[in-house]
């Protein structure tokens, strides 16, 4: 992996693929359970804006020394405790503005959970494209517990899980384990075993892959997924034949049929 030093904070530690294909970051706070600060969300909306702007196609998040992400920063919460309505829709606009762009961006998102995974951790996950959890990993949203509900965590998770599970999870606040996770939809898989090696393995699967296919396929997916079925067909025709029509596709047939491996152009 390649030096990210310019897209680094002292909260975020970000690397670049020699190649330029892969971009990671590692929220940093091990101290605070890696809780999501200013420091970590610009930084992550930074190094999403660098990969969508480049030549990336996976950016993958993750958590320093075993823990993926807890949650929001309670005592930066409590630092708006009284400043006025617009103090606290700051204070919380900034995992809603990341889920955005991570939705918005060209590449594929994956999120490396281990350990907790937690609250707006849980939700910073859920929108991911990918989610591969460790088989020790433990998810769940206890704001509950301290009278708050996960409003902005909500819309990626229960767009991943079925309405019931969803709502166990909004309204008791109980951890679930990683087969449970992946049972309900959260986790797209889990390893007991060499957790590094299927990320790995994972990531290289899918930087293989046709840049044109990636952006054109992720925008089609989030477009049409709260369409009707109708119009999601209407509109899918035409997603397929712009795709169909790129070099990338005629690139990918021409390797196929010669057996070889495709060279892909990016447009």
């Amino acid at each position: 992996m390649g030096d990210g030093t310019d897209l680094s904070n002292e909260d975020l530690d970000v690397t670049v693929s020699d190649d330029g294909l892969e971009v990671r970051a590692t929220i940093d706070r091990p101290e605070e359970r890696n809780s999501l600060n200013d420091n970590v969300i610009l930084g992550l909306l930074e190094a999403l804006e660098y990969a969508d702007e480049g030549d990336a196609r996976v950016f993958v998040i993750r958590g320093a020394e075993g823990t993926f992400c807890s949650g929001g920063d309670l005592k930066s919460m409590a630092g708006v405790f009284g400043e006025g309505s617009q103090a606290y829709r700051e204070q919380f606009q900034g995992l809603a503005v990341l889920v955005e762009a991570m939705v918005d961006a060209s590449v594929l998102t994956v999120a490396a959970v281990e350990g907790y995974c937690l609250a707006g951790g849980l939700g910073l996950a859920a929108a991911c494209e990918f989610v591969v959890a460790d088989g020790d990993a433990t998810f769940g949203l206890p704001e509950v517990d301290i009278g708050l509900f996960p409003a902005q965590a909500m819309a990626p998770i229960m767009r991943a899980v079925s309405e019931k599970a969803g709502l166990k999870l909004l309204f008791t606040g109980e951890f679930v384990d990683a087969d449970e996770a992946e049972r309900i939809g959260i986790a797209t898989d889990v390893y007991d075993d060499e957790f590094e090696e299927a990320l790995d393995d994972l990531v290289d699967d899918l930087v293989n892959n046709s840049p044109v296919m990636i952006g054109m396929g992720k925008e089609a997916y989030y477009t049409q997924r709260d369409m009707g079925f109708g119009e999601a067909l209407t509109y899918l025709k035409e997603v397929i034949s712009l795709i169909a029509m790129s070099e990338d596709t005629e690139a990918g047939i021409n390797a196929f049929l010669m057996d070889e491996e495709p060279e892909w152009k990016g447009r």
